[in-house]
């Protein structure tokens, strides 16, 4: 089987919905200001084995990388936090500057998307950053602009979440290809890792992933498996977490996943039309969000459930929903996303949704 049906489509939707419920979520970590450009999140949350959360992420405030982000603060931070009451507090116990990550001569211009998960040596962390001493191939040279870099992502690992300060770093994700040049935003599936890609020319956004073998060694990437939409999302399709659908209900004896991704329908704001109809559209910085799932495992064989509408967005605000990750906890599913605010801040968010309620829901 590889397409559900219209029923039980609609009960992955139902559970997508109440996941990611813009209502009921609340701000767990603010960005460093309550204004536009400034964010918190692009990372996910993973359990320790004392039921702790961890949850990493990025602060970035307001920048424009044609300026040249390495003299200013965009993407300035990569940094963990601990809840030790499940989510209701979170406290800072890391703090990875831009030089903290810089690699050989590649000075970090901004941070982006990360991704923590367990190992049995402890913990490893995959963290893209801008850099600059890459550039573009020679006939595309010209297409860089002054003051920015290209993107790779590269991967800690330490016996702790703490050792993660000083940890070796190593590249396992860059190319040459202009027409994936830029790869970012790691999330991790399984043994797969997935990521974001821009072309050399950033009018578009897309997602790729990439086997990622126990050594830390990482196949050859496939990214052409989850091609962009043909309507709200005809500009980027930036997939954001992969997440096991429990085995209840209607999908007790069905392998499904849930795969959340950001999109829009242009990379700038759009205008509109003075008589059009009024609605978010979503572009960089600014996505929107929608949901698509999996059978077995198969992430060549993805079915959008967003198909003409995104399905998340923020009641405040540009609209904005994006970065969504799903944590499978004991006691349920936790959602965190960024949000925009009507200061159209972007805090990091969470909700709760308890095992009982999932069972509802898929029964």
């Amino acid at each position: 089987m590889t397409q559900l049906n219209e029923f039980l489509e609609g009960k992955l939707a139902d559970l997508a919905r109440n996941l990611v419920d813009q209502e009921r979520a609340r701000i767990i970590i603010p960005a460093q200001q309550e204004s536009t450009g400034f964010w918190f999140g692009g990372g996910n949350m993973i359990e320790d084995d004392d039921g702790r959360f961890h949850v990493v992420g990025r602060y970035r405030n307001y920048g424009d990388s044609r300026t040249g982000v390495g003299a200013g603060d965009r993407g300035l931070e990569l940094a963990i936090f601990r809840s030790d009451d499940r989510g209701q507090t979170f406290e800072k116990t890391l703090s990875l500057s831009k030089a903290d990550l810089n690699i050989d001569d590649r000075p970090v211009l901004s941070i982006e998307g990360s991704a923590l998960r367990w190992t049995d040596d402890g913990v490893e962390l995959f963290v893209s950053t801008e850099k600059d001493n890459i550039g573009y191939p020679p006939h595309l040279a010209g297409y860089l602009k002054p003051g920015t870099g290209v993107w790779t992502i590269e991967r800690l690992c330490a016996h702790s979440i703490e050792g993660l300060k000083g940890a070796k770093i190593e590249t396992v994700l860059e190319t040459k290809d202009p027409r994936v040049l830029h790869i970012k935003d790691p999330f991790v599936y399984g043994n797969k890792l997935l990521f974001c890609t821009h072309p050399f020319s950033w009018s578009s956004s897309n997602t790729g992933y990439a086997v990622c073998n126990p050594n830390g060694e990482v196949d050859a990437p496939v990214f052409d498996f989850f091609p962009r939409g043909m309507t709200w999302d005809v500009a980027m399709t930036r997939g954001t977490a992969v997440i096991d659908v429990p085995r209840v209900g209607a999908f007790s004896e069905l392998n499904t996943s849930l795969v959340f991704y950001d999109g829009g329908e242009s990379l700038r704001n759009m205008d509109e039309h003075a008589t059009a109809v009024k609605r978010p559209r979503g572009y960089s910085c600014e996505e929107l969000g929608g949901v698509a799932y999996i059978v077995d495992g198969d992430l060549n064989n993805i079915h959008r459930l967003s198909r003409e509408l995104p399905m998340f967005i923020s009641p405040h605000g540009t609209g904005c929903s994006r970065y969504v990750d799903v944590m499978a906890g004991h006691d349920g599913l936790y959602a965190t996303w960024q949000q925009s605010q009507a200061d159209l801040s972007q805090p990091l968010v969470l909700n709760h949704v308890s095992s009982e309620r999932v069972a509802e829901i898929l029964s």
